[in-house]
């Protein structure tokens, strides 16, 4: 039995409390806020209630995996509802889109050349999902199992990128479009990031997209508690400061107050790079994973809205998106010349459910857009004296040129912008996903889960595999894995 230290609470170092303490590990979660969840957290005020995070769930075999392999199965803790239509898409030349919650019915409605790409969507998730999202990232070894098969390599097309996959099999711009955004999943640019990434509105639209009812944060408590269940222990309001090095291996942690918690293994849920350049010694043996890291690109932040709203809106899917005149523009705004995005994608997460909301007159919106993260001096400086609110502002001013006026309808709103995100989470400057997936080499430069320093690994969105739900949870149990039975 090894004694471990989980620094996080997230989604991803919560799953593998449970998994290690299943396993028989003394597991110890320390927490920097006052709950558990990270980013999947939830606002309340005055009976409006947001989940503050993700939204919906994908890949639900994941987290039923981690429900059976620690305790009582995932549909005996958790209402997970299968999202129809799963969301709504508005154009810019005014075309309006639901798309169904099934594989068959998106095929229907998004028509021969989407279900083309689809397709080969699906060989992609086939040749990728074993060799490399289920399993540790270790450099050429990795690289040898993807290219063991010719056929795999040209399906996955590690030189295209998700634009260029894009332009070979659909001529609607709509739904080049459409494909565009799903690189934005891990805060990336879709004329940079992989043609892999189309992997993403596959498993979207094979699998389905599910919402947890009560609000996503029943996830992030309810795997909390089975962790607690199989013995680990979780201390919140508990600042990590330090990873502690002796003898070229990690031999704990030391807490904001000074205890030392000493520890056989260290398992990190928190942004990478924050762990490499604050909490372990300057001088610790990860001189290459540094460096990896400072040639990646960050992902992309988001600028988020809470609002209270008085009345219903009619025919209110679940998660409306609405697209831009020029959605190049959008990305140039978070890649190439930092800056609040003049027009950009506005996502709403509406969800039809009492939990959320005071009364059946009443509904709580989630907005975010997409946005440059928080970089004083050399980009944004979302602090800045009246940035925020301005900001909030353009914001529900697109909303309304777009069709969804809501001004006159608003209670309160809760404005929360990147540089809050990074104080939040502890995410550098609010990178949602850590590291974005720009590049052909991205993948590869992804933090590994095992670091290279001895008993210290690492979980969560900025490390192997990559950001979202399905995927944290698969760090996890890599983790879980790579420590080994007690």
């Amino acid at each position: 039995m090894a004694r471990v230290v989980v620094v996080g609470a997230g989604l991803g170092g919560l799953a593998a409390a449970a998994r290690l303490a299943a396993a028989g590990h003394a597991v110890t979660v320390l927490e920097q806020a006052p709950e558990v969840g990270g980013k999947l957290g939830w606002f309340a005020r005055d009976g409006h209630g947001f989940d503050t995070g993700p939204s919906l769930v994908t890949l639900p075999q994941v987290l039923r995996d981690l429900f059976a392999a620690t305790g009582a199965p995932l549909d005996d803790v958790l209402d997970l509802v299968r999202l129809d239509p799963a969301v709504t898409y508005r154009f810019a030349d005014g075309t309006r889109v639901a798309v169904p919650g099934d594989l068959s019915g998106v095929r229907e409605v998004l028509g021969p050349e989407w279900s083309a790409l689809l397709d080969r969507a699906g060989e992609i998730w086939r040749a990728t999902e074993q060799p490399f999202l289920r399993s540790p990232l270790q450099g050429a070894r990795t690289l040898a199992r993807l290219a063991r098969s010719a056929d795999d390599v040209r399906t996955v097309a590690p030189w295209s990128s998700l634009r260029g996959l894009g332009a070979q099999y659909l001529t609607d711009p709509r739904l080049r479009v459409l494909l565009d955004r799903y690189a934005t999943y891990s805060g990336s640019d879709p004329r940079r990031a992989p043609a892999a990434l189309a992997t993403v509105p596959w498993v979207e639209q094979a699998f389905g997209s599910w919402y947890v009812r009560g609000g996503l944060r029943r996830l992030a408590l309810a795997v909390a508690e089975r962790a607690a269940q199989c013995g680990a222990v979780v201390r919140t309001s508990t600042p990590v400061t330090r990873v502690l090095v002796e003898g070229g291996r990690t031999t704990g942690v030391q807490l904001a107050d000074g205890e030392r918690v000493p520890a056989d293994a260290v398992v990190v849920n928190a942004d990478a790079t924050a762990l490499y350049d604050r909490l372990l010694p300057a001088d610790a043996p990860v001189r290459r994973a540094r460096a990896a890291l400072a040639r990646a690109t960050p992902s992309s932040s988001g600028f988020v809205l809470l609002l209270a709203l008085r009345g219903r809106t009619p025919d209110l899917a679940h998660h409306t998106v609405l697209f831009p005149d020029d959605y190049d523009a959008e990305f140039d705004g978070l890649f190439t010349d930092p800056r609040p995005l003049a027009d950009p994608t506005v996502y709403v997460s509406a969800p039809d459910d009492p939990a959320t909301r005071p009364d059946g007159d009443s509904e709580s919106w989630f907005v975010l857009v997409n946005a440059p993260r928080h970089e004083p001096g050399r980009g944004v400086d979302w602090d800045a004296p009246g940035l925020a609110d301005s900001y909030a502002d353009r914001v529900l001013a697109v909303l309304a040129r777009r069709g969804l006026d809501v001004r006159d309808r608003i209670r309160w709103r809760e404005v929360r912008t990147p540089a809050d995100l990074g104080r939040a989470t502890g995410s550098v400057g609010g990178s949602i996903y850590g590291t974005s997936s720009n590049g052909a080499r991205a993948a590869f430069l992804r933090p590994a889960n095992a670091s290279p320093l001895p008993g210290l690994y690492l979980v969560g969105g900025s490390a192997h595999p990559g950001g979202g739900l399905p995927l944290v949870t698969l760090s996890a149990e890599i983790v879980a894995g790579l420590v080994g039975p007690a």
